[in-house]
């Protein structure tokens, strides 16, 4: 392995370390004090770094650790009597034990909450300085500071200079091991992914304590070496200013790179001496060259010359690709009385299964039914309120996600959560480790050959051809998912949980995909997979466990699952296919409102729709069915402009609609009733409606009375918030929001989601009533039944593909809406 330093070169840090210590013993004594300034500077930066540029977290109090390390030094001192040397490692841990300190509370919370909180101990800092006189000398803070004799420099300036800068490139060396160890490849996946970090079984509060902790003590340091240098100290020097320095520094430098809080240090430290003759327009040059820089150099100056000097990483040499050895069936997962409740809503009740010992499990459920709750309970991420759950007779109930990790549970996710910024194989390595992250300056413990070699074979086990150094970020959709899994491998699990894993993949990658999972199982890991595809849950499982509205429906081989009446309604509707459909007049024939022409689209991976191509005429209700993950929400997504289409064409009265944005297709009439309700919560039902109306503000209140008229529920919360209301009633404020609007089509997409029958019942009267009154709808739901019910024409999607198309009865004939939802 290379040494870490390699990325700044042993040469160039060598050659800085003699001009820093040579310019320290031969400068004038104002150059030394601002050759000291930029050395601590660059120290605080390093902390800040490991912060900021490698756990993403950012801080704008840390004056406050750095004044802390300044006031002990001058407090031990001057008035215990202390020698320095003794006074400055004091003071860097007091420091780093404040930090840990502050980091275990803060470090719950994120984003503009995080900065607040740091914020505010700056300020704690500050004024705490200044009311505890009898310590800090209040306003006056503490005068004489002696600085220490160092090496043969004398004492004072240059001294403390030269220590500075032997102090920061020490910390140079060990930033860039740490930046190349399991920690600094932990750090960096916390950033990434947090839940995804918790999957390999690292702790993300853990991590980031650590990180929070060293970062304050590096502070801590720098402010134990301002102490002497300035030779006095007063709480007017650690101001909110300082802090924004600090993180400039970093920003500016380039977050994350070895050498990037030098760089910071310098521009940030020397700039404002360059621009010193500007006087009053100083400060203002020195904000918009900073400016400058951080627009043409977003990852700050380091990044920019690293992305110059980017070279191909070179292609380890290839693993030959060994099968998964067969081994003992493990991995029985007992679930007992499972339940979890949001509020009021009880999303999963009294769940009791259990897996398939060395075979695959399969949990399938209608939309909202509860599988993905279930899954965050047993990999930990959400406690249940009821029940619980063992592996090989270990109760896990209540651990966290981490210690389930370690207990043998691994997880992957919906939408793949690779940590982006590292490779492919640091993303498998880190998972080898299995929280287990040694010293943070192990580095040749992360690369070790065996743990490398582990890695690849691990990759090409799953069916992962492409270069091992390749950054996550750049991989393939189904190059991510097969990544995503070898990762879970790494951990040696008993049970991997996998959610919607052949999610955006092409069938040849489905059965390659099938494959493997197959072969996981007969290694002995047990296999539970959420996924909506059911041709492959059929063909793949051994047992499936059939979820409706948080309760289990129906347990058993596929076999039996597919002959189970009670499935077939909740997969088709209350009605079934089975009883017969009610059959509606056939609707006048009319002209076409909406055409949809060979769409395809996607999210950046394999097409979610291939060539889709309906037609809605007017006065009349099409259905568009299909199971789960079969393209519908997307396919109403691209025709309301919220998601651009590949290829294809979308014509609402002849008119195309390519290129239009959102608000410019509702203006033409095409609205959309999302999938989820989507109201204005903290508005009033009103609000709602009227904002329904905004682009078509004329008889507004007019159509008001005729939506309440409509839903006579909604007149009696007229003036409640909208997230006050049930799930029927913000259903029944949607869809009369939509209408607001005067829409030429109306798009309903999943309207009986998560609703009681009798509602969903309440819900397809309305919906029979506006058909009635020749609207023209089409509509999306997961109750075929019902759909069908009212449909003049459906459509049956599969995997992004019209498998079938006419009137209720030709589809029930058919057969194909049976095969897209029970896979038959």
């Amino acid at each position: 392995m290379k040494s870490p330093v390699s990325k700044l070169g042993w040469g160039a840090w060598l050659v800085l370390l003699a001009a820093g210590l040579t310019m320290a013993a031969t400068l004038n004594g104002y150059y030394v004090y601002v050759l000291a300034n930029v050395a601590l500077l660059a120290i605080v930066g390093i902390g800040m770094n490991v912060l900021l540029g490698l756990a993403g977290q950012v801080s704008f109090g840390h004056v406050g650790f750095y004044a802390i390390g300044a006031y002990a030094v001058a407090v031990l001192t001057s008035k215990a009597g202390l020698s320095f040397w003794l006074a400055w490692p004091i003071g860097v841990l007091l420091a780093g034990a404040v930090g840990l300190l502050l980091a275990v509370p803060a470090l719950r919370v994120k984003g503009p909450y995080l900065a607040m909180v740091t914020i505010a101990f700056g300020f704690i800092v500050e004024h705490g300085a200044v009311e505890w006189r009898g310590l800090t000398g209040g306003q006056n803070g503490i005068m004489g500071i002696a600085a220490p004799a160092v090496w043969g420099f004398p004492a004072g300036e240059r001294g403390v200079a030269a220590l500075a800068v032997v102090a920061c490139a020490l910390l140079v060396l060990l930033y860039a091991w740490l930046d190349r160890s399991a920690w600094g490849a932990a750090l960096r996946a916390v950033r990434d992914s947090e839940v995804a970090s918790e999957s390999v079984a690292i702790s993300p509060v853990r991590v980031k304590a650590v990180a929070f902790a060293l970062s304050a003590a590096l502070a801590g340091l720098a402010g134990g070496l301002f102490a002497p240098l300035s030779g006095f100290v007063t709480p007017q020097t650690f101001g909110m200013l300082q802090s924004i320095l600090f993180v400039l520094v970093v920003m500016v430098g380039g977050a994350g790179a070895v050498a990037g809080p030098l760089i910071g240090a310098l521009v940030v430290g020397l700039l404002p001496e360059v621009l010193a003759g500007l006087e009053d327009w100083r400060l203002l040059f020195f904000g918009v060259l900073l400016l400058v820089v951080l627009w043409v150099a977003p990852l700050g100056v380091a990044g920019l010359f690293a992305r110059w000097r980017r070279q191909p990483a070179a292609a380890a040499a290839p693993v030959a690709a060994q099968p998964l050895a067969r081994g003992a069936a493990r991995g029985v997962l007992r679930v007992q009385g499972l339940g979890r409740q949001f509020g009021g809503v009880r999303a999963v009740h009294d769940l009791s299964f259990e897996t398939v010992a060395g075979g695959v499990t399969s949990l399938i459920g209608p939309n909202g039914a509860g599988k993905t709750t279930v899954l965050n309970m047993l990999s930990g991420f959400y406690q249940p309120s009821a029940g619980g759950f063992s592996l090989q007779g270990q109760a896990l109930q209540g651990r966290a996600a981490h210690r389930l990790a370690q207990a043998g549970i691994a997880r992957s996710y919906q939408t793949s959560q690779l940590f982006s910024s590292l490779s492919v194989e640091d993303n498998v390595a880190l998972g080898l480790c299995r929280g287990r992250l040694g010293s943070p300056l192990a580095a040749r413990r992360f690369h070790a050959p065996a743990l490398r070699e582990r890695a690849r074979a691990l990759l090409a086990q799953c069916g992962y051809g492409g270069p091992p150094q390749t950054p996550a970020a750049d991989l393939a959709h189904v190059d991510k998912r097969l990544v995503e899994i070898a990762r879970a491998l790494a951990t040696d699990p008993q049970v991997l949980l996998l959610d919607e894993p052949a999610a955006g993949l092409s069938r040849e990658d489905k059965t390659r995909l099938a494959a493997l999972l197959r072969a996981i199982a007969d290694s002995g890991i047990g296999v539970v997979i959420v996924e909506h595809d059911m041709a492959l849950v059929m063909d793949l499982s051994d047992r499936i466990v059939v979820l409706d509205a948080g309760q289990r429906l129906a347990d058993g081989t596929p076999a039996m699952v597919r002959a189970d009446p009670a499935v077939r309604r909740a997969y088709l509707g209350e009605a079934g296919l089975q009883g017969g459909v009610v059959a509606r007049p056939a609707a006048a024939a009319s002209e076409e409102v909406l055409g949809i022409g060979a769409l395809q689209t996607g999210y950046g991976a394999e097409p979610v729709l291939h060539g889709v191509a309906l037609s809605v005429r007017a006065g009349q209700m099409a259905a568009l069915l299909g199971a789960n993950g079969a393209g519908k929400s997307t396919l109403m997504r691209s025709l309301a402009g919220l998601h651009r289409p590949v290829a294809g064409g979308i014509h609402l009265d002849g008119r195309e609609l390519a290129g239009l944005g959102a608000e410019q297709i509702v203006a033409l009439g095409l609205v959309l009733v999302p999938e989820g309700r989507q109201v204005f919560p903290e508005l009033s039902v009103l609000d709602n409606l009227r904002l329904g109306a905004f682009l078509k503000p004329e008889g507004r209140e007019a159509r008001v009375e005729d939506m309440l008229q409509r839903f006579p529920r909604l007149r009696e919360r007229l003036h409640q918030r909208a997230g006050l209301l049930s799930g029927g009633e913000q259903q029944m404020l949607a869809i009369a929001r939509g209408l607001m609007a005067q829409p030429r089509v109306l798009l309903l997409d999943e309207p009986s989601l998560g609703l009681a029958p009798k509602v969903i019942e309440d819900l397809f009267a309305a919906l029979s009533r506006l058909r009635d009154e020749r609207m023209t709808l089409l509509l999306v739901d997961q109750m075929a039944g019902l759909a069908l019910s009212l449909a003049d024409h459906a459509y049956v999607l599969e995997s992004g593909r019209i498998v079938a198309q006419g009137s209720a009865a030709e589809l029930q004939a058919d057969g194909a809406l049976m095969r897209a939802y029970l896979g038959e």
